[in-house]
C-alpha cells in the first residue's frame, strides 16, 4: 500500500498576537467534551440489532437539502493569511474564522494556513456552503465545529474544495481534536462538488455525534482511519475514494452498544485500508450501493494455515490445527473488508473485496439477501459468530481459507461458488474434530469394473471413531446453487448437516485425511440435488435420506472423468465431470429413489447399484 506523503505548502506569517492556526479561536470559554481516551468505560451489553431502518428513517429531508438563498447568505471570502465576511456573526482574527450564528455562509477563497470554527448556540443549525475552499492547517483541523445543534456543509455545484493538515494537532481547548474535518456535534455533508482531505497525522474526518453523507465526491488521504464517528456513519448518493492508514470507515460508541453503527443506501465507495475497509463497533447495513476494498493489502498477506496443520479424524482431532483467526496475535491489527461488532444485514449492491483477514466479518450474526460479491480473502470469506445465512445473491470467492463459516450456516438461496484452501463451509460448533457412533469396515462400497469392493455397499456414517458430544453447530441447504472447491473438508459440520433443496456440488477435496462430507451428529439429505467428489481415506457420506443416494469408492480418477448415473431406462440422472481428481463419488437427486436399481459409469469403467 502505498505511503502517505507528507503534504508541504508554503506558510504565510501572521503578525500579531495569532500564529497561524495554532492558536485557540476569541471567544466565551465553554464547558467542553472531555474525550480522555484513559477514562474507562464499561460497554453496554449488546443486543441484536434491529435492521428495519429504511432510508426514509436515516435521512431527513434537510439532510438532503442543497439550496440556499444567497441574498440571506453570510458571504466569507478567505484571503490567504485572513479573511473578510459580510456580517458580524462571524469574527475574525488574523487566519481564524469563527462563525457564532444559525445561519447560511458562503465561503470561497483560500487560508494558507488557519481555520473556520463553528462555536454557535447549541441549538443553531448552521449551513456552510464551500464553493472553491481550500483550507491548510499546519497544526490543527483546518475546519473544526466546536458547538451548534448540527452543521451542514454544502459543496457547491462543480466547485473543488481542499482541506489539509500538518504533521501535529497542537489542541487549543479540552477536546482532543485529531482530525482535519472534525466536528463534536451532528455533521452532515451534501452537494454535488468534491471535497479532498489529507491528514498525514491523524484522520480524515471526525465526528462525535451522527455523521451523514447525502451528495458529493470526496477524496480522503489519512494517516489513520478515514472517516472516524461515534454515534453513526451513514452514506447515501455519494462517492467516496479513502486511502487510509487504519479503518476505511470506522464507527464506535463505548457508551451506547446501539451506536457506532454504519449505514450505506447507495452510492460509490473504493476504500483501501491498512486496518479493517468498514468497521462498525454496532451493526453494519448495506442496502445497495458499488464499493472496493484492499485491506490490509489484500489475501496476500493473509495468515493462512497451511495443510500440513490437519491431523486426525474420526473423534481422533486434527492435532495442530487452527484457524489463522484463532491463532492471530489478539492485539494485532484487524484488516478485514466489512466488519461489526454487532450483527451485519446486505440486501444488495455490488461488493468487491480483497483482504488479509476476513471479507466480511460478523461478531454475531451475517445475512446476506441480495447482492454481488467478488472475494478474496486470507481467511474466512464470509464469517458470523452466531448464524450465517444466505437467502440470495451472487457470491463469487476467489480465495479463502474457509469459506463460509458459523457456528449455524443457513444458505437458502442465491449462487455462491467458492474456492477454499481449508473447508468450503465450516460450521464451527462444539470441536473441530469429528466422528460418528457407528461406521462400517472397510470403505464405500463398489461394484464391477475396478471400482471395488461389496457391490452396493453403503457405509453407515463414516469409518468409525468417537462422536463429539458438545458439537451443536448446523449447516441447512435448503436452496440455491452451492459450489465449492475445498482442499480440506468440502463440508464440515461440527453437528448436524441437512440439505432440503438446492443444487450444491463439492469438488475435493483430494488429500486423504479430509472429506467430502464431515460431521459429528447427523447428515440428512430429504430434496435437492448434491454431487460430492473428494478423497476416499476420512470419507462420510449421509447418514439418513428421504431420496436416493450412491455412494461409492471408484478408486483412484483423474480431473475431468466424467461420472454418469442413468437410471433403468436409460435416462440420465446425472453428468459431471470434477475439476479435480477424486477416489470418492456421492450422488443424491429427487430423481432418485430408494432402492431403485441405477448405473453409474466412471470413466471407462461401470456398475449398476441400488440407492439407499
Amino acid at each position: 500500500m502505498k505511503r502517505l506523503m507528507s503534504v508541504i505548502l508554503l506558510l504565510s506569517l501572521i503578525s500579531g498576537s495569532l500564529s497561524g492556526c495554532t492558536e485557540p479561536a476569541p471567544g466565551k470559554e465553554k464547558e467542553s467534551e472531555e474525550t480522555n481516551t484513559n477514562i474507562s468505560v464499561t460497554p453496554a451489553e449488546t443486543t441484536e440489532a434491529d435492521f428495519s431502518g429504511t432510508a426514509a428513517d436515516m435521512f431527513t429531508d434537510r439532510d438532503r437539502r442543497t439550496e440556499y438563498s444567497e441574498a440571506d447568505a453570510v458571504r466569507i471570502e478567505l484571503k490567504g493569511d485572513t479573511a473578510s465576511a459580510s456580517a458580524n456573526s462571524v469574527r475574525i482574527s488574523g487566519s481564524v474564522i469563527t462563525i457564532t450564528e444559525e445561519k447560511t455562509h458562503i465561503i470561497s477563497g483560500t487560508l494558507d494556513d488557519g481555520m473556520i470554527i463553528v462555536d454557535a448556540d447549541d441549538a443553531a443549525k448552521v449551513q456552510l456552503v464551500f464553493n472553491g475552499v481550500h483550507i491548510h492547517c499546519s497544526s490543527f483541523a483546518p475546519v473544526y465545529i466546536r458547538e451548534a445543534d448540527k452543521v451542514f456543509i454544502t459543496l457547491a455545484d462543480g466547485t473543488e474544495n481542499t482541506l489539509s493538515g500538518g504533521d501535529t494537532f497542537s489542541q487549543i481547548d479540552d477536546n482532543t481534536v485529531d482530525g482535519v474535518l472534525f466536528s463534536r456535534q451532528d455533521l452532515t455533508l451534501n452537494g454535488s462538488g468534491s471535497l479532498t482531505v489529507t491528514s498525514p497525522s491523524g484522520h480524515g474526518i471526525v465526528c462525535k455525534d451522527d455523521f451523514v453523507v447525502t451528495g458529493g465526491e470526496y477524496s480522503i488521504v489519512s494517516a489513520s482511519h478515514g472517516i472516524d464517528a461515534n454515534d453513526s456513519v451513514r452514506i447515501t448518493g455519494a462517492s467516496f475514494t479513502i486511502d487510509a492508514g487504519k479503518d476505511g470507515i470506522h464507527g464506535e460508541n463505548n457508551d451506547d452498544a446501539s451506536l457506532g453503527f454504519v449505514y450505506i443506501a447507495d452510492g460509490v465507495l473504493n476504500i483501501e485500508a491498512e486496518g479493517d475497509g468498514i468497521s462498525a463497533g454496532a451493526y453494519l447495513q448495506i442496502d445497495d450501493g458499488t464499493i472496493g476494498i484492499l485491506a490490509g493489502g489484500g489475501s496476500v498477506n493473509g495468515t493462512k494455515q497451511s495443510s500440513d496443520s490437519f491431523g486426525g479424524f474420526m473423534g481422533g482431532g486434527r492435532p495442530g490445527y487452527s484457524s489463522s483467526a484463532e491463532t492471530a496475535d489478539e492485539s494485532s491489527t484487524s484488516m478485514k473488508g466489512l466488519k461489526s461488532g454487532n450483527s451485519m444485514q446486505i440486501a444488495g449492491g455490488t461488493i468487491t473485496i480483497d483482504s488479509a483477514d476476513d471479507a466480511v466479518h460478523s461478531d454475531m450474526s451475517l445475512t446476506v439477501s441480495g447482492g454481488t460479491f467478488t472475494l478474496s480473502s486470507g481467511d474466512d470469506a464470509l464469517h458470523a459468530e452466531e448464524n450465517l445465512t444466505v437467502t440470495a445473491g451472487s457470491i463469487q470467492i476467489s480465495e479463502s481459507y474457509e469459506g463460509l463459516e458459523a457456528l449455524h450456516i443457513k444458505v437458502e438461496g442465491g449462487d455462491i461458488r467458492l474456492t477454499a484452501s481449508d473447508d468450503g463451509l465450516n460450521a464451527a460448533g462444539g470441536t473441530d474434530a469429528s466422528g460418528t457412533t457407528g461406521g462400517r469396515d472397510g470403505m464405500f462400497g463398489g461394484g464391477p469394473g475396478g471400482m471395488g469392493g461389496d457391490p452396493g455397499g453403503r457405509p453407515g456414517g463414516g469409518m468409525g471413531g468417537g462422536m463429539s458430544a458438545n458439537s451443536d453447530g448446523s449447516v441447512e441447504i435448503s436452496g440455491g446453487t452451492l459450489y465449492i472447491n475445498a482442499s480440506g473438508d468440502g463440508i464440515d459440520a461440527n453437528g448436524t448437516l441437512t440439505i432440503s433443496g438446492g443444487h450444491t456440488t463439492v469438488v475435493g477435496p483430494t488429500r486423504g485425511d479430509t472429506a467430502t462430507l464431515d460431521y459429528d451428529i447427523s447428515a440428512v439429505i430429504t430434496g435437492g440435488t448434491f454431487i460430492g467428489t473428494g478423497a476416499s481415506g476420512m470419507a462420510q457420506t449421509f447418514s439418513d435420506s428421504e431420496q436416493g443416494v450412491i455412494s461409492l469408492s471408484v478408486g483412484n480418477q483423474s480431473a475431468g472423468t466424467e461420472i454418469t448415473l442413468t437410471d433403468a431406462e436409460g435416462n440420465i440422472v446425472v453428468s459431471y465431470a470434477p475439476e479435480l481428481s477424486f477416489a470418492v463419488v456421492i450422488l443424491s437427486t429427487p430423481d432418485m429413489v430408494k432402492g431403485e436399481t441405477y448405473t453409474i459409469t466412471v470413466g471407462e469403467a461401470s456398475g449398476e447399484f441400488a440407492a439407499d
